[in-house]
């Protein structure tokens, strides 16, 4: 779906768009039946695909109900043909071509957990700090609740506007327990948050630089979500080292 202009103009203010049921419930049971068959083993691990765990269980401070809850996140799934059905379809190209242009290339990818029984906080962060790919305003994400997303089961929190005040210094946070690069942004305003509850289906649109985290689950369930950040070919990478290859796929 293209975006309206004012549904443009809100974007370019708060950083963010809620695009409320853009995806059906045979969609969202598809990419989580399939993010369980990857965990599970029930199916190979696509090529470069990567499963993260939540660290309370890794260091055995929290022993797990099920395989399912000791994972935090898989990561790049480009290669998986179920869940690149997320980024590939139609009605969200749509969309994101109306933020960054009509060429464009999917940079990340992720199906996040949150399990219950566990911290699984993630601070305040801006997500350019991951990415090198500039200008920032040329990259999206989006974000697709796969059940409901509420303040109990951990919600994103977004502080509005923040995208216009530029990339803050990031630095790890004075937690106990926190899942490998989770980096908390400095001088963040908490005060400023907006939680985003969502329904199943509904969608998240933000820009790269806007300050977003998300809380505790607390309940005894999952709070899952399906995510890409897209680019537009006009993005350009400065040469240097990097930590991890980045997986880059034309739509």
């Amino acid at each position: 779906m293209a975006l309206t202009d004012q549904q443009r103009a809100d974007y370019e203010r708060d950083g963010y768009l809620l695009l409320e049921t853009l995806f059906d419930a045979a969609a969202l049971d598809r990419w989580s039946q399939r993010f369980e068959a990857i965990v599970l083993g029930d199916v190979p691990v696509p090529e470069g695909l990567t499963v993260m765990k939540e660290i309370m269980t890794v260091k055995g401070v929290v022993r797990p109900e099920s395989p399912l809850h000791a994972i935090n996140k898989i990561l790049s799934f480009e290669n998986d043909p179920v869940l690149w059905s997320y980024t590939s379809d139609p009605k969200m190209i749509e969309a994101v071509r109306s933020i960054v242009g009509q060429e464009i290339r999917s940079i990340s990818s992720n199906v996040f957990n949150k399990p219950p029984g566990v911290d699984g906080r993630f601070p305040l962060h801006q997500d350019l700090r991951y990415f090198t790919l500039r200008p920032a305003d040329k990259i999206v994400a989006t974000w697709t609740a796969l059940n409901e997303t509420t303040r109990d089961n951990g919600c994103l929190a977004v502080v509005p506007g923040s995208h216009l005040g530029g990339l803050r210094d990031h630095h790890d946070p004075d937690w106990r327990y926190v899942n490998s690069g989770y980096y908390a942004a400095a001088g963040a305003p908490t005060d400023s948050r907006v939680h985003i509850e969502m329904k199943p289906g509904d969608t998240l649109l933000f820009h790269p630089l806007l300050l977003h985290g998300s809380g505790t689950n607390r309940t005894r369930g999952f709070r899952r979500a399906i995510s890409t950040h897209f680019a537009s070919s006009e993005c350009v990478r400065p040469e240097g080292p990097r930590k991890r290859a980045a997986i880059i796929k034309d739509l």
